[in-house]
C-alpha cells in the first residue's frame, strides 16, 4: 500500500512510521504545521507540533530513509479546532480540542489531502486497533488499557477507518515502544508525551480563554437562584470544579460546593452539593458511528465520557433527533460539550457530543 505517515515528531509516530516501512509498503512521512508562530518550542512536555518537533520528525524520517514534508494546516487548524474551542466555551460548554482534531484535521483535512494524491491509508501512532467484523471494518480498543486512544477516535467513521492504519495497537505496552525506538536508533526513544492543550503550551487554559473571550463579572448562585458570590467570567468554570470559586456565602451545611452548571447568555455560574453533580441521562444531537450503524434502535453498551475515565454500562436510545443514553449508575461530574463514545466490549460504536444532562438529585432533594 501507498501509505502517508503523520509524523508528529514523537516516539509513537516514529516507530508507527517504521513499521509501516519494514511491512513493505511505500511509506512517506509527513508533519503537520499546526502553528503560524514560526519561534515556538516546547516546553518539556508540554504542547506539540512545534519547531522542534518538526525537526524530530524529519531526523525520523530520514533514518528510515523515507521523503518527508510538513505541510501548513495551520489555517484549517486554527478555524476548525481553536474557534471551535472557543465558540464552545462561550456557550458554556466544555469541549475536547484533540477529538476535535482528530476529526477535522488528522482524518479529514489530512486524509482528504492523501486520497486525492494517491495514497491507500494515513499512518498515525494511534493506540487503537482495527477488527474485519461481519458487518465491515470495526475500531477497537488498544491492547494496552493505560494507553488506549479509541476515546479520541470515536468520531471516525466508515470511509475514515478504510483508509487507516494504526501499527501500535496490538502492541502490549508503551515501554515497549521506546525500547524498540531504541533499537532502531531513532533520537526520539525517551522524548516526553506531550499532554495538555497543544495551543495552549503554558497550561493556563483560564488566562488564554479570557484573552479570547474577554473577562466580564457575574453572579454565582445556588440551585435556588440565590447569590452567593461573583466572578470575573463564566468561560473560567467548568463542571465539576471546586477550587477557585471564591464564594462569599457558605453553604448551610458547610460542606464545599462545586460548579453545577455555566449559562454564558446571563454569565452565572451555579454551584451546589458533590451529590448533584450526579447525571442520571445524557443526551445530544451531533453523533456518528464508527463503521456500521447499529441494528436496533435500543441496546445495552457502555458509555465512556472522558479519554481516562471508565466506561459505565449503559442502554442507550437512538432517534432520528439525536441519542440519549441512561447509564445504570449515575455519572460524575459531565459537562455539556464532552464527547459520550458509545462501546460494546472491546468495540467502539460511535460517539456524539452532549448537549444535555439530567441530574440524579431533583432541586430541592
Amino acid at each position: 500500500m501507498r501509505i502517508l505517515a503523520a509524523m508528529s515528531g514523537g516516539v509513537d509516530s516514529a516507530v508507527a512510521a517504521a513499521r509501516a516501512v519494514e511491512a513493505g509498503h511505500d511509506v512517506v512521512g509527513v508533519h503537520l504545521a499546526l502553528s503560524r508562530a514560526g519561534g515556538t518550542l516546547r516546553t518539556g512536555s508540554r504542547g506539540c507540533c512545534t519547531i522542534e518537533d518538526a525537526m524530530d520528525a524529519r531526523r525520523a524520517a530520514d533514518l528510515l530513509g523515507i521523503p518527508f514534508y510538513v505541510w501548513d494546516f495551520s489555517e484549517r487548524f486554527r478555524d476548525d479546532v481553536i474557534e471551535d474551542f472557543i465558540s464552545e466555551y462561550k456557550a458554556g460548554r466544555t469541549p475536547n480540542p484533540c477529538l476535535r482534531c482528530n476529526e477535522k484535521i488528522k482524518f479529514a483535512a489530512l486524509l482528504e489531502r492523501a486520497i486525492e494524491l494517491g495514497f491507500d491509508a494515513v499512518c498515525t501512532g494511534h493506540y487503537a486497533t482495527l477488527v474485519d467484523g461481519s458487518d465491515g471494518l470495526e475500531l477497537h480498543r488498544a491492547s494496552d488499557n493505560a494507553k488506549d486512544q479509541s476515546y479520541v477516535l470515536g468520531v471516525l467513521n466508515a470511509e475514515q477507518l478504510a483508509h487507516t492504519y494504526f501499527p501500535l495497537g496490538s502492541t502490549p505496552s508503551k515501554a515497549l515502544v521506546r525500547a524498540e525506538a531504541a533499537e532502531r536508533g531513532l533520537s526520539v526513544a525517551q522524548k516526553p508525551d506531550s499532554h495538555d492543550i497543544c495551543f495552549i503550551p503554558d497550561g493556563d487554559t483560564r488566562g488564554w480563554l479570557a484573552e479570547k473571550v474577554g473577562a466580564e463579572q457575574g453572579s454565582i448562585v445556588d440551585r435556588d437562584g440565590e447569590v452567593v458570590g461573583t466572578h470575573d467570567g463564566a468561560h473560567a468554570f467548568t463542571v465539576g470544579q471546586r477550587k477557585g470559586l471564591r464564594l462569599g456565602v457558605p453553604a448551610a451545611d458547610g460542606k464545599p460546593r462545586f460548579v453545577l452548571e455555566v449559562r454564558p447568555v446571563s454569565n452565572t455560574v451555579v454551584v451546589g452539593p458533590k451529590e448533584a453533580l450526579a447525571i442520571a441521562e445524557i443526551s445530544g444531537e451531533r453523533f456518528s458511528w464508527a463503521g456500521a450503524a447499529p441494528a436496533a434502535s435500543e441496546f445495552d453498551c457502555e458509555v465512556q465520557i472522558r479519554a481516562h475515565a471508565e466506561p459505565v454500562p449503559a442502554r442507550a436510545f437512538v432517534t432520528d433527533a439525536g441519542v440519549r443514553v441512561v447509564p445504570v449508575e449515575p455519572l460524575d461530574g459531565v459537562a455539556p460539550g464532552q464527547s459520550a463514545v458509545l462501546y460494546v466490549g472491546t468495540r467502539v460504536l460511535g460517539q456524539f457530543t452532549i448537549d444535555t444532562t439530567v441530574s440524579a438529585v431533583p432541586v430541592g432533594a
